[in-house]
């Protein structure tokens, strides 16, 4: 095994420098892509996160490369675990020069649609401060016509109303547009976290890895090894209303797991795994929905599944428990919806009665409608 893994890292440190090389050359921007972001998977293989993410942020910034490619692809696992990826996933939900526009832009499409009035919201705002602040123009110069006083002057009082009316107009919608920025990050960080939950891999009962994206309906429990396995053994108990309720539990315990020793292909995939994971650049949302993948998948899923690529896991879900104010590393539970989207968090273990009494059956027309 030893011996095998030195051949590995020879042949690691030969694409390297082959790849280098195929950089001087002048390539075109498909080759220069190609190149940048074979050797983000060699330094992700050998362990060096800060140049794997640099050799990705020239490939974003200068090639185009799509973000969700890499949060596809199982080569760049150890890379998606560590502060490097999470710098540069920021940086690429904010968008800008550094890193181009194209993931800011998908998430925004996808907040649109959650949320299709924003714009309509902030054209409002825009419209009615104009024009609060065209009338404030013409109250200025009345204003101080009225503190001179003579003839004619208006009614001081009136007019200093009329200027707080403006004023206070203007401060008001430009707090409401300035929220309303403020609430649009907020979700655009949560549909950037919930992105990197769908493409987290978990091993069924049948040994098939799967991506998350391609179930949906989990309850994820986090914690402390005694509590996790206390809340599984109480979960038996309503196992059957649970799973008609499509519910399958993800047990995560921090520090506990381990990857999987799988047969090698290419930096580290199983054979399995290269079957069952997308290939690049593939649309995995229009593939997750197959009706295919789906009947094969549905006879595959059971009670309970194990997290592959601990690491990332607990990333995630530290990420979620300081968005919503928890102390990373408490025992927590989310619960997903079906269509992906986080549907409650909390604190502690989940109290299964009240998850069956919340959760609609499989078959009912709420559950349906939700996916």
């Amino acid at each position: 095994m030893s011996r095998l893994l030195s051949l590995v890292s020879t042949w690691v440190k030969d694409a390297l420098v082959q790849f280098e090389t195929a950089l001087s050359l002048d390539p075109n921007p498909v080759e220069a892509q190609a190149a940048l972001y074979n050797k983000a998977c060699c330094h992700a293989y050998q362990g060096e996160p800060k140049k794997a993410a640099e050799c990705l942020r020239t490939a974003l910034r200068d090639y185009n490369l799509k973000f969700g490619t890499i949060l596809n692809d199982p080569d760049l696992a150890s890379l998606r675990a560590s502060p490097e990826f999470k710098e540069l996933q920021e940086e690429a939900r904010l968008g800008g020069e550094d890193i181009g526009y194209s993931f800011r832009r998908d998430l925004k499409l996808i907040s649109e649609v959650q949320a299709p009035f924003r714009g309509v919201r902030r054209f409002f705002y825009v419209a009615f401060s104009a024009a609060a602040g065209i009338s404030l123009l013409f109250t200025v110069p009345r204003l101080f016509r009225a503190i001179k006083g003579g003839d004619g002057a208006p009614d001081i009082w009136e007019t200093v109303g009329n200027a707080g009316i403006n004023i206070g107009g203007i401060i008001v919608l430009v707090a409401l547009f300035f929220w309303d920025n403020k609430k649009e990050e907020e979700q655009l960080a949560q549909i950037s976290r919930n992105e990197t939950l769908s493409r987290l891999p978990l091993r069924l009962s049948t040994n098939r890895i799967v991506e998350l994206v391609q179930l949906r309906d989990t309850v994820i429990l986090a914690g402390k090894k005694e509590s996790v396995s206390s809340a599984l053994q109480k979960a038996e108990r309503f196992r059957t209303e649970l799973l008609r309720r499509g519910v399958l539990l993800v047990p995560v315990i921090w520090g506990e797991g381990r990857t999987p020793q799988v047969e090698k292909k290419g930096f580290g995939v199983s054979k399995k795994a290269a079957t069952a994971l997308p290939s690049i650049g593939e649309d995995f949302e229009k593939r997750a929905q197959s009706i295919t993948a789906k009947s094969k998948l549905k006879a595959e899923i059971r009670f309970k599944a194990e997290v592959i690529s601990l690491e990332e896991w607990e990333r995630w879900i530290r990420d979620q428990q300081e968005s919503e104010g928890v102390t990373p590393g408490e025992d927590v539970y989310i619960i997903l919806r079906l269509d992906g989207r986080v549907r409650r968090s909390g604190k502690g273990m989940p109290d299964w009665s009240q998850i069956v009494q919340e959760l609609p059956p499989m078959e009912a027309l709420l559950s349906k409608l939700e996916r």
